[in-house]
């Protein structure tokens, strides 16, 4: 089999050469073919895009490896809910998924029977996660939070310079949705006949 070892550690004072000594030893006792180390070093495990994970999914997709090593699983995935969902797709794909510290290894009968036990861990965990989200943005709003988004304020300057342009180049110049723009175009236009008569109708033929 081909075998991708996975790494990774969090800041540069740690080094990846104690998991790739024990992986590259797991893999020859397995007496599998390494394809490729692929090690993100210096990379928190809570950010969504990392090089090398990037990296070794791409094989695992396109069929170059068949078996995916990692220490442990929170070297692999930044959450439970992250790691199942990343090992379900492997699995799918005919890739499987080997722990070292969890003793997993989706290549077994037993590995795919922890796989369901994994996946009924990560609902639960998203469930939490869902609970707690709800919880908050209830208190937040028992205490006079307001949590919808503040509105787009568009200066008369801002609005001048894009006056030339059509109204879809106007909002895409400013950053904000064809109807924002309008709205704020209207704005200035009821506000504006009173001092600037000129820039009025500049504004209400734009």
């Amino acid at each position: 089999m081909r075998a991708a070892i996975y790494c990774r550690v969090s800041s540069d004072s740690q080094t990846v050469d104690n998991q790739l000594l024990e992986l590259r030893t797991y893999a020859a006792g397995r007496q599998w073919t390494v394809a490729g180390e692929f090690c993100d070093e210096a990379i928190s495990g809570s950010k969504d895009r990392r090089p090398a994970l990037d990296k070794v999914m791409l094989d695992a997709r396109r069929g170059r490896v068949d078996v995916i090593c990692v220490w442990s699983l929170d070297r692999f995935g930044r959450s439970l809910a992250h790691v199942v969902t990343t090992v379900q797709e492997l699995h799918e794909r005919g890739v499987a998924f080997v722990s070292l510290k969890e003793g997993l290894d989706l290549s077994t009968a037993a590995g795919r029977l922890q796989l369901h036990i994994l996946s009924a861990l990560g609902e639960f965990e998203r469930a939490r996660l869902i609970e707690r989200t709800r919880a908050g943005l209830a208190r937040a709003r028992r205490q006079g939070t307001r949590l919808d988004r503040r509105p787009v304020r568009l200066t008369a300057t801002q609005l001048t310079e894009v006056a030339h342009m059509p109204v879809r180049d106007a909002a895409r110049a400013l950053g904000v949705s064809v109807n924002t723009y309008q709205k704020a175009r209207r704005a200035l236009c009821q506000q504006t006949p009173a001092t600037d008569p000129e820039k009025a109708a500049q504004f209400a033929t734009a």
